[in-house]
């Protein structure tokens, strides 16, 4: 199968096109960049130049594929403070894939999350049959499953906040350690036994490849390995890979200050199940799980001289 990737230069795209290229697929990675065209090339995938917000071209690269999964994000916007900017840019690229596959029943997997769901009230073990109506990650969800009506075979996959290995740069946990060595100091909110959901970013990869093989027009799909790993523990890993004194709670008037933009999630609780995804791909966690990846020297030497 001919796979155009969109986001293959970045964090899970360097796991997706190995597995995808492993399997005997031909990738097409879209590259912004001459570093990310690069990356791609290296990776012994095929480059295509362009950017998200070229609509016309998203939607000529997913009809010259047998299939699209769409893994990039405008974090940069993001980072700029134009959240809003990010999701409007994704939920119309989102749009252009798919139209772009329009009547081929080809597959269009697109990478989608579970923090949305608990931000927005969520309570509970999320499973893979919850949805919501809209907000934020969600309208681009249900857009896209709302093309499997329309002749796509749409899968979103929901990740969860922490997708974790030697790949992952500048995800939320290579964040909270920079932050945690530059204070000193790991923490979490309350008494953290709120709950993350986590998976190994080549666990993931695996998801979506099989996803892209197998899974049935309009799912809905969770690269979860572990339900929830309550925060104090995450936290705690931290401080001992930065030989830093137990973890404590933080107060409340100081988490904006001691968690920076992830002061809004660090307290969140967002308990997911895989349990439907397991069955309907016939997937299962290979790679290490959180604890045992913060346990490694990987995530404590980034940015170390060399």
């Amino acid at each position: 199968m001919h796979v155009f990737v969109t986001g293959a230069s970045g964090h899970l795209g360097s796991a997706v096109v190995p597995d995808l290229l492993a399997a005997g697929h031909h990738v097409t990675g879209l590259a912004r960049s001459e570093q990310a065209a690069a990356t791609i090339a290296r990776s012994g995938a095929s480059v295509r130049h362009g950017r998200l917000d070229d609509l016309e071209s998203l939607q000529d690269a997913a009809r010259e594929a047998d299939g699209v999964i769409h893994l990039a994000f405008r974090h940069d916007l993001m980072g700029q403070g134009d959240y809003a900017g990010a999701l409007g840019e994704d939920l119309r690229a989102v749009e252009a894939l798919a139209w772009g596959l329009a009547g081929s029943d080809k597959p269009l997997v697109v990478a989608a999350g579970t923090v949305p769901f608990a931000v927005q009230g969520h309570a509970g073990v999320l499973t893979e049959t919850d949805t919501l109506p809209g907000g934020a990650r969600i309208d681009a969800e249900n857009l896209l499953v709302a093309h499997a009506a329309r002749g796509v075979r749409t899968a979103a996959v929901r990740l969860p906040p922490v997708v974790h290995s030697h790949l992952d740069r500048v995800g939320f946990v290579p964040t909270l350690v920079a932050l945690a060595r530059e204070q000193h100091a790991a923490g979490f909110v309350g008494d953290g036994a709120n709950r993350w959901p986590a998976v190994n970013t080549l666990d993931a990869a695996r998801v979506f490849r099989r996803a892209l093989e197998s899974a049935p027009a309009g799912s809905r799909l969770h690269a979860v390995a572990e339900e929830g790993v309550p925060f104090r523990d995450i936290a705690a890993a931290i401080a001992r890979g930065l030989h830093l004194p137990d973890p404590q709670p933080v107060a409340l008037h100081e988490v904006e200050a001691r968690f920076s933009f992830l002061a809004g999630l660090v307290g969140v609780d967002n308990p997911t199940s895989g349990a439907h995804t397991r069955t309907v791909l016939g997937w299962s966690p290979e790679h290490p799980d959180l604890l045992e990846d913060l346990a490694t020297a990987h995530y404590f030497t980034l940015g170390d001289p060399a």
